[in-house]
């Protein structure tokens, strides 16, 4: 139970809707910034506008998936004016309070440490970057089966990067019969590609690797898919690049050259936001839980 704890949500998609749910169960008090234009409202939960007045006795401090852009800008599709965090906020929180959010910018991770408050990170979290990457993989399949007139089935799919996605990425490709090669840097990844029974290839030889692939999802947050392996590609190649904003491809150059690129992050909020709710909302109950009463509990000791 999150009794006696105070969670403030700031902005965020349909997948905090379940995360919200999930505090107010567990009977946590729960104040919502961002969130006017919802229309259906949440017993036990108060809503209201960003203001340092009410965050001196704030737990936990509940931010989106995607946290802030580098400037402190909040987003949220609940809300009918911009939510735009400043240095103020943060210097209004007591201590012990903790910061969640799927991934941090640097505003975030420096207004963290310049106040002492301790900030979370879900998705660097194995469990929970797994967990997503189900809902990940079915949309990038939607995507791509939207965008392409011919089948995944003895498609030659490239996946680019071995990490949580990747991985849940290529088995899903295999399963449908596609003929997948990743490509990866590590040698012990290459080496789990081999195992997998798919083919691996170096990432420097993705040039060499895209002439004839129909299918290629990218994974890493880095440019990878360059001009020079755009260039390579067949007319009918579609790319799906899965990485966060701004993603690892020219999407200049491949527009320019007429292939199709498509940049998808945040897939699971799209075509599952119910399913990767609950996850996220598990996953950050149990964490409040632990870790905002260890602080509290340090906080009072050290006073």
């Amino acid at each position: 139970m999150l009794t006696g704890i105070h969670a403030v949500f700031i902005g965020g998609d349909a997948r905090q809707l379940e995360v919200i749910k999930k505090f107010i169960e567990l009977d946590a008090a729960v104040t919502l910034i961002g969130f006017d234009t919802l229309e259906s409202n949440f017993n036990g939960a108060i809503k209201r506008p960003l203001s340092p007045d009410f965050l001196h006795d704030v737990d936990a401090l509940i931010l989106p998936i995607i946290g802030s852009d580098d400037s402190g800008k909040v987003e949220s599709i609940f809300c009918s004016k911009p939510i735009q965090l400043k240095d103020e906020h943060f210097a209004a929180l007591p201590a012990h309070c903790c910061l969640y959010a799927g991934i941090a910018r640097s505003f975030l991770k420096d207004a963290a440490a310049r106040h002492g408050l301790s900030l979370h990170e879900l998705m660097n979290r194995d469990d929970v970057a797994i967990y997503n990457s189900i809902p990940t993989v079915e949309g990038a399949l939607m995507v791509a089966i939207q965008n392409t007139d011919f089948t995944i089935h003895n498609s030659i799919s490239l996946v680019l990067g071995l990490g949580r996605v990747g991985i849940s990425m290529a088995r899903a490709l295999h399963a449908l019969g596609a003929h997948v090669r990743v490509g990866a840097r590590n040698p012990a990844d290459l080496a789990r590609i081999f195992e997998m029974g798919l083919t691996p290839f170096h990432i420097d030889n993705l040039a060499e690797q895209v002439d004839e692939a129909d299918l290629i999802f990218n994974t890493i947050p880095h440019p990878i898919i360059t001009a020079q392996v755009i260039a390579n590609m067949q007319h009918h190649a579609l790319v799906i690049d899965l990485a966060s904003k701004p993603g690892g491809t020219d999407f200049r150059y491949a527009e320019k050259r007429g292939i199709k690129a498509i940049l998808a992050p945040s897939l699971p909020g799209i075509v599952a936001p119910k399913t990767a709710g609950q996850i996220i909302a598990n996953t950050l109950s149990q964490l409040v839980f632990d870790e905002v009463g260890n602080r509290r509990d340090q906080d009072g000791s050290e006073g």
